[in-house]
């Protein structure tokens, strides 16, 4: 019954932003770290950031260093992405991703993120 429910994904503009949501439900959320993934087009899924579940403690890939921005909200069990200065190269899917342990790893449907003029 874990389900993780993205939005906010769209087409936007270069240099545009775009703000992605996660909410969690049918878990512990407090407990969990959360990250967003994203996969490009023939490319692997990469991790884009992650955040901790205790403590609040963020890491970024290199190439969103500086724009993008993680956060998470224990009251609402969600997790957000903020995006700034988007650029052509951001367009991918981008899965939200909640991990507990080995045994507890879930991830949500993917939303499309396309970035072009």
């Amino acid at each position: 019954q874990v389900q993780l429910v993205e939005s906010g994904g769209g087409l936007v503009q270069p240099g545009g932003s775009l703000r992605l949501s996660c909410v969690a439900s049918g878990l512990t959320f407090s407990v969990y770290a959360m990250s967003w993934y994203r996969q490009a087009p023939g490319k692997e899924r990469e991790l884009v950031a992650a955040i901790s579940s205790v403590g609040g403690v963020t890491n970024y890939a290199d190439s969103v260093k500086g724009r993008f921005t993680i956060s998470k909200d224990n009251r609402q069990s969600a997790v957000y992405l903020q995006m700034n200065s988007l650029k052509p190269e951001d367009t991918a899917v981008y899965y939200c991703n909640a991990r507990h342990n080995i045994y507890n790893i879930y991830w949500g449907q993917g939303t499309q993120v396309t970035v072009s003029s």
